[in-house]
């Protein structure tokens, strides 16, 4: 088998992600103008492999304290769950004959101009990210290589241990090294408490929605990230 250098390796992601640029590049060049109804968007990305459970619950409390910020926010959830993400790719391996590929359908909706926050959630495993998580963040290399497509994009970090302290927080540091990469700009949750994002527990008696300490740092963030995206927005 031929050897196969790092460089080799972002070269040929490059070559991988030529086709996903294209989608990328105008919203990238129209990044820093904002939205001439003066809206902005905050995406929330479930990176749980289980739809509609507790980080997508999480995500949901933290979207609605954003939007409670300001009648400009709007907002979307995105669940990876059922989702074909390889995080090879990301390395210019090809992908498998046959095997689909819908990192790609995302890509605009991250580089949408208009969209000015986002906030991943994951479930904590092992002390770390999902493996979900992990690829997407893998995948995101292309918005990278383009200009930085996530420039200034304001971003937050939501983690569900199944235990009060199983990680949270070392899986939230975690996942913002790869959003400091991209050049955004990434908050905690602020006052009146500040923190390094959400920690929830997902064992609490009668689910995440009963952790009141959880979802008092999930609305905080949810807060936090609206408040810095509209003021980096600015005026229209």
């Amino acid at each position: 088998m031929e050897s196969v250098t790092r460089r080799d390796f972002v070269r040929n992601s490059v070559a991988v992600g030529a086709t996903v640029a294209t989608v990328i590049a105008p919203a990238a060049a129209a990044q820093p103008a904002a939205s001439s109804d003066g809206k902005i968007k905050i995406l929330a990305i479930s990176c749980s492999p289980r739809r509609g459970q507790s980080t997508a619950t999480a995500l949901g409390v933290c979207l609605q304290a954003a939007k409670e910020v300001s009648s400009k926010v709007e907002t979307e959830l995105i669940e990876l769950a059922g989702l074909r993400i390889n995080g090879s790719i990301a390395a210019g391996i090809p992908l498998p004959e046959g095997e689909r590929d819908d990192f790609p359908s995302l890509v605009p909706k991250l580089a949408d101009p208009k969209v000015r926050g986002i906030i991943l959630g994951t479930p904590v495993y092992f002390g770390n990210m999902s493996s979900l998580c992990r690829a997407f963040l893998e995948r995101c290399i292309v918005l990278y290589q383009d200009k930085f497509a996530l420039h200034n994009k304001v971003a937050g970090v939501v983690a569900v241990g199944g235990t009060r302290n199983g990680g949270q927080e070392v899986t939230i540091q975690s996942v913002q090294i790869s959003l400091f990469c991209n050049e955004m700009i990434v908050v905690g949750n602020g006052h009146p408490s500040p923190r390094l994002g959400g920690t929830v527990w997902s064992g609490a008696e009668g689910g995440v929605l009963k952790d009141e300490f959880g979802m008092a740092t999930t609305k905080a963030l949810g807060r936090r990230v609206a408040e810095v995206a509209l003021r980096v927005a600015g005026p229209t």
